[in-house]
């Protein structure tokens, strides 16, 4: 927000370390992994979505993948390993994954299957309130 820029620009610029909302970090290897704190910034934009069922939001919310049998809804000709965003049946975003399988595949494949790996959820504000920034 502007407010936060002209507090910040009182600061020396050897003294600031960051400004606004953090998305995500760097690992070791230098690849950007994105953060729960990111979600309202992509949630509005989403192009795939997947709904996961009542049952399973408390088990994506504890940090587990979802399964074939928490499927609610997924969006059509979504691709396999594309990024989604996880949402409940009510469309509160809970999250964001990767799709394990594409949107032909989850309608075959085994109840028990993964299908929708599991990034970051909103559960991990309670899980590392000590360590997110």
């Amino acid at each position: 927000s502007e407010k936060l820029l002209k507090v910040a620009a009182s600061v020396p610029r050897d003294s600031l370390v960051s400004l606004g909302t953090c998305f995500g970090k760097f690992t070791k290897t230098q690849k950007f992994r994105l953060s729960v704190t990111a979600l309202d910034f992509l949630a509005p934009y989403a192009k795939y979505k997947v709904w996961v069922k009542p049952g399973s939001e408390q088990s994506f919310l504890y940090g587990n993948h979802v399964l074939k049998s928490g499927l609610g809804r997924i969006t059509e000709n979504t691709a396999q390993y594309q990024g989604v965003v996880v949402y409940s049946m009510a469309d509160v975003p809970l999250g964001f994954g990767v799709a394990a399988k594409s949107t032909q595949e989850c309608r075959k494949v085994d109840p028990m299957a993964i299908v929708v790996f599991h990034q970051a959820d909103v559960g991990e504000y309670v899980r590392n309130e000590d360590t997110l920034t």
